[in-house]
Order: C-alpha cells, then structure tokens, then sequence
C-alpha cells in the first residue's frame, strides 16, 4: 500500500463506527472505515496489538490472532456497510446467518494492521450476501462468504 494511504482520513473514524454498531470492548473489531459505497462495498481497519486479551491464551510465547475473531471482524464491517446503507439505522441490528468458503491463509500476529474488504454480494430486504476478503498489507490472510439477517432490535 501507498504511504499516502497510510495517512488517508478515514470516512468513519472509532466513535462513529460506534454509533453505528452495538458492539463494545473487547468485541469491537473494526477501528475505523476508509471506504464506503453503499449498497455496494466497504474497506476497514482492524489494527492487531499485543494488548488484545485472546492474545493472552492464543497462543502463549507465540501469540496468533483466532480465525473466528478475524472473520467476526470481517462482518463487523459489513454490518458497517448494511447499516449505513439502510434508512432509520437505530432500530436495527445485523446477525450472523451462516458463513461459507472460509479460507485463512495467513497467521495474524500483533503489529499487524488488518484490512477487510467487504463487498455485497446479494442485498434483500431482511438477508444479505456478502464477500470478505482480509489483508495484511498486499497479502491475502483470510476470506469468506458472509451471509446475514437484518433484524429490528
């Protein structure tokens, strides 16, 4: 990646992407959003520090960031993009459906900066089909195909 977008201003910084979804440390995953076509994709960040507790028991002396966590962070910013994407956001919430075609390529360790690209696959009123896609700088580390249900809260 270019070092001027390294320094690229995020479209949502943390304290928006909170008011968007519900999560809360230490489930929020996704520290700010670079991109966003609604409807249609959406790339953020995941910064990977040492301080993350999963770190702690995964692996000790030889820290590796859970797969599971990886792809949840993958969702978190698809969930960014369908609620922006819809009107009247604050009464609704984005769940897991299912997930296929997850591949980890990669071990995420601390210092790693995680990006997802996240783009829509399918969009219906209450379901969507995405695909995700997570790097560590030009290096594909994880994908998968995201299904999720659109709820109000």
């Amino acid at each position: 990646m270019e070092e001027s977008k390294l320094r690229e201003e995020p479209i949502l910084d943390v304290r928006e992407v909170m008011n968007i979804l519900p999560h809360r440390y230490p489930f929020l995953l996704v520290d700010r959003i670079l991109e966003l076509e609604e409807n249609k994709r959406i790339v953020g960040i995941k910064n990977v520090t040492v301080n993350e507790a999963f770190f702690t028991g995964h692996f000790p002396g030889r820290p590796v960031m859970p797969g599971v966590l990886i792809v949840e962070a993958m969702a978190q910013v698809g969930g960014v993009l369908l609620l922006r994407s819809i009107p009247n956001l604050s009464n609704k919430i984005v769940y897991f459906m299912g997930i296929d075609k997850v591949r980890f390529r990669k071990p995420v360790v601390p210092g790693d900066q995680l990006r997802f690209e996240v783009e829509v696959l399918r969009l219906r009123e209450r379901t969507c089909k995405m695909q995700g896609k997570a790097y560590v700088g030009d290096k594909l580390v994880a994908e998968a195909i995201i299904l999720t249900a659109l709820t109000d809260e």
